[in-house]
């Protein structure tokens, strides 16, 4: 295999085996360390949570030079904008690895979101609430399809897993995940691993990973209910949501149950807004969507260690895709989902298996069901026409993982994790207008990861985490249909992964470090296969794309205020891109590897608590793209991705018991493309004003409202498709 491993991964590979040599050594002559030395300096204090009883101790407590300590997920290298996390609603199995050090100030973290923050600047599903978060940005796919999607540091939705609870969300036809349909009321936080994601946390996160960690209750009796009324530019009714959930916590068990429903009854467009042909002022057309959460969790808590829990969430939404405003009516494709359902059922467990050992667990099965309609013209209401039809997705899951963390000698850690998943799609179509359905095809698809990772911890104050994984793809079965069912060649692939991560806190108040991280990602059945309804040929022999991703960054508390920054740097190989090319004297798509890419960029963020009742904070991001794609007309350029972007905000209690949170987004202008797929240009900048006040009027009961695009700005992110005007939000909340 070494012939195949790049330079990278040979050195990172190198230096783990030496690091693992010196565990060895270390463990053969390592007296028995003492179990009460100084925690952490960095480690967050744990609480009981009241009324709670309070849990049994635990068997060992955090000491200063443990690298166990510094492995194991929630405690000094996890980012988090929660200070007491024992304290808080978040749902600790469900976490994955966030290098940092944690806020205690800031609204917003630079790689996490609280539960409060996306209450507080009302973001209502993903793609809002994460673009919150330096490095990241929201983007709209536009075309047919009116999908919502974000990217980490330019990289798309692709080349960054998305997990809710540490489970991963994957489509295995084309995994073209509409980040729009999932919803965050229940979220207790959103964590980004940005171009670093651990390896234990498994494969395809070759930007990094998107994490949406569930709410879990922290008291004896708990509950929640929430309504809001969506209100366009003039004030108009547009949609409402709705949010409920109880909960109870006890010394040895705990249960949570809640809902969420979001619909949308249109969006409103700026009053700036010209009209065209196909869109006239005031009312955005087809933009109305319904979409419903619920999640069920049921714990188990012998001790203060272990933890066994039973989750299962189900989401179902759908939606109509609006025109482009620049293209004609008869040009459009007339598309809807009257069905996006998702379904996760799962089972996660955490022992203790001795003073330094912890073994944990997940198994799964996810489904997923998907029905696009395509009709005869824009009233959606007939399937007369060759050009109308019915396509139906069924895909199931079922995977696991396992990850063992020992302490093999006070300064040395290793974990071990193993990963896998079978998914088994299918799908068939109805044609019109003879009505007719095509026989149904089937793909199975089997992903597997081995990773270790090892933390030596020098010194109190300085970490080396080295980690490699090997990762491989199995697949089973690939059918597709074109007059018959049509057997495509099958293909095996494998790829290894290397990261390193230097970490040192020179002083209570700063951390500083510096990283690298190898790493590939799969192409899907879609790239290699899907003829995207007659507009594209296959590419079975598509490799894995590959990036390198460098980070230097650092943290430091100035009195009480808080900056944390880094520069970055990606090169990325065989990326893939969907090209022109000529089949059977027709212009059709290929998916292809390209020759390479290089990102490069800088986040800063801070808070300053300038009083007690005001908080001021924001973040910014720099990024730049380069790709090089030899033969491309016109030539290819990376789109979505804005080169400036930024976020400020100010949480002001001018009196007791209300709040004030005036803020602005600011993005400059990113590339996109014309609908016929001809021609590259910028959209414009937007600055998006907006306001959230807040009033406490019992202990249980609060009122607010938001307003958005305060200057009703007409902007887009992508080309013809126009994005909200001034909207407006009022909303209740009563908690227990």
């Amino acid at each position: 295999m070494k012939a195949f491993l790049p330079a990278t991964m040979r050195t990172l590979s190198a230096v783990t085996l030496a690091s693992l040599l010196s565990t060895v050594a270390s463990a053969a002559f390592a007296e028995t360390s003492p179990l009460n030395a100084t925690p952490d300096l960095h480690q967050v204090k744990k609480k009981a949570s009241k009324p709670t009883p309070s849990a049994p101790p635990a068997l060992s407590q955090t000491r200063a030079d443990s690298a166990y300590d510094a492995l194991t997920t929630g405690t000094p290298t996890y980012n988090s904008v929660v200070a007491d996390r024992s304290n808080s609603d978040i749902y600790g199995p469900g976490e994955i690895t966030v290098y940092g050090t944690p806020h205690r100030n800031a609204l917003v973290g630079n790689s996490t979101l609280s539960a409060d923050a996306i209450y507080t600047l009302n973001k209502n599903t993903l793609d809002e609430a994460a673009n919150l978060i330096p490095g990241v940005n929201a983007a709209n796919t536009g075309g047919t399809r009116n999908e919502r999607t974000i990217l980490v540091r330019g990289f798309n939705r692709f080349q960054v897993p998305l997990m809710v609870d540490g489970i991963r969300i994957y489509l295995p036809a084309d995994n073209r995940l509409d980040y729009g349909r999932f919803l965050t009321p229940d979220i207790a936080e959103i964590q980004v691993a940005k171009g670093y994601a651990s390896v234990l946390d498994g494969p395809d996160a070759m930007g990094g990973m998107v994490n949406l960690v569930t709410r879990k209750p922290h008291k004896e009796l708990e509950g929640e209910l929430r309504g809001g009324s969506m209100l366009g530019h003039d004030g108009g009714y547009s949609g409402y949501n709705v949010f409920g959930l109880i909960g109870t916590k006890h010394e040895k068990w705990y249960a949570q149950a809640n809902f969420a429903i979001n619909n949308v009854d249109h969006t409103d467009l700026s009053s700036n807004y010209d009209p065209t042909p196909s869109q006239g002022k005031g009312k955005r057309l087809l933009t109305d969507s319904e979409d419903w959460r619920v999640n069920f969790k049921v714990g188990y808590t012998p001790n203060a260690t272990d933890e066994y829990t039973i989750n299962y969430t189900r989401q179902s939404g759908e939606k109509r895709a609006p025109f482009s405003v620049t293209d004609s009516v008869s040009a459009q494709k007339d598309w809807t989902w009257p069905a996006w359902d998702l379904d996760s059922l799962s089972l996660t467990s955490r022992t203790k298996l001795g003073d330094r050992l912890t073994l944990r667990s997940r198994l799964y099965r996810n489904t997923f069901y998907n029905l696009l309609r395509s009709f005869d013209n824009a009233d959606l209401n007939t399937q007369t026409k060759a050009k109308a039809f019915n396509s139906y997705y069924n895909d199931t899951a079922w995977g696991g993982n396992v990850r063992l963390d020992a302490e093999l000698s006070r300064q040395d850690t290793l974990g071990i994790a193993f990963y896998g998943r079978r998914d088994e799609h299918s799908e068939n179509e109805q044609v019109f207008p003879s009505g007719a359905y095509q026989p149904t095809v089937s793909s199975v698809e089997e992903s597997y990861s081995i990773a270790g990772e090892n933390v030596f911890r020098f010194l109190p104050n300085l970490d080396l985490t080295t980690g490699v994984s090997y990762d491989w793809r199995v697949l089973d079965k690939a059918q597709g249909y074109s007059g018959g069912i049509i057997h495509y060649p099958t293909r095996n692939r494998g790829a290894p992964n290397g990261q390193a991560r230097l970490s040192w806190r020179p002083d209570k108040v700063s951390e500083l470090h510096i990283s690298v991280s190898d790493r590939v990602r799969f192409p899907t059945l879609f790239e290699r296969f899907s003829t995207r309804f007659g507009g594209a040929v296959s590419n079975p022999g598509l490799r894995p794309e590959r990036a390198q991703n460098y980070e230097l960054g650092g943290s430091h508390t100035f009195g009480n205020i808080e900056v944390a920054g880094a520069l970055f740097y990606s090169h990325l190989t065989d990326l893939i891109a969907s090209f022109p090319v000529q089949y059977n004297g027709t212009t059709v798509s290929q998916s292809r590897n390209i020759n390479s890419g290089n990102y490069a960029g800088a986040e800063i963020s801070l808070a300053i608590p300038v009083r007690k009742d005001l908080l001021i904070g924001g973040n910014y991001t720099y990024t730049h793209q380069d790709v090089s794609a030899p033969g491309s007309s016109p030539r290819y350029r990376p789109t979505d991705v804005p080169s400036h972007k930024a976020f400020a905000y100010v949480e002001w209690s001018p009196i007791k018991k209300l709040r004030f949170v005036p803020n602005v987004a600011i993005s400059s202008n990113r590339w996109t493309m014309n609908s016929m797929g001809t021609t590259y240009f910028r959209t414009g900048h937007n600055v998006n004003i907006s306001a959230r006040v807040d009033y406490q009027i019992t202990p249980n009961v609060q009122i607010g409202a938001n307003a958005s695009n305060l200057l009703d700005q007409n902007y887009q992110m992508v080309g013809g498709y126009p994005e909200q005007g001034r909207n407006f939000y009022v909303n209740l909340k009563i908690s227990g």
